[in-house]
């Protein structure tokens, strides 16, 4: 305003005029109404660096965390259900190795039995001797008998043979 106005008493006189303050205490003043401006506007604080670098690391580690949380609770859960499958193979095998067990310990319960029923070997080796002793001694017999047989067809045919030349009376 003042760059406007050309004369220079007049520019003093504004000049002098605004930075003058009157002080009245007269009492219609004072018990003038003031305007209602609204609510009076507080200023915030502004947050600062160092205040902000703080809350900020605070919600990027508390984010990072429950994101770490949720990626280890899903980790834990898949290798729960790993060493369920686990478990239940391993006892699915288990159980097979005791049906295993229980067949060949019955094979082993039979064969104890046919052990025991069965003669050994010495005394089999030893019964073989004497059946062979036998079945010789048989064979020596049944050759003596087939010579005696023999022998005896000779005379007979001898005794044929001489009637049959001679003639009795």
């Amino acid at each position: 305003m003042a760059a406007f106005v050309r004369s220079p008493s007049i520019r003093h006189s504004i000049i002098c005029s605004s930075t003058r303050r009157t002080i009245t205490t007269s009492p219609v003043l004072k018990n003038e109404p003031t305007p209602n401006l609204g609510p009076a506007h507080v200023q915030k604080k502004p947050i600062g660096a160092f205040r902000g670098g703080i809350v900020g690391f605070l919600f990027g580690f508390s984010l990072a965390s429950s994101f770490a949380a949720y990626h280890l609770l899903e980790e834990y859960q898949q290798a729960s259900a790993a060493l369920q499958a686990s478990v239940d193979e391993l006892k699915l095998s288990t159980e097979k190795v005791s049906e295993h067990v229980r067949r060949i310990e019955a094979v082993e319960k039979d064969l104890k039995a046919l052990r025991d029923a069965s003669v050994p070997k010495d005394d089999l080796s030893r019964l073989r001797a004497e059946v062979k002793k036998l079945y010789d001694g048989l064979h020596i017999e049944f050759l003596d008998l087939r010579t005696h047989v023999w022998g005896i067809q000779q005379d007979l045919h001898k005794i044929v043979k001489d009637e049959s030349t001679t003639v009795r009376v």
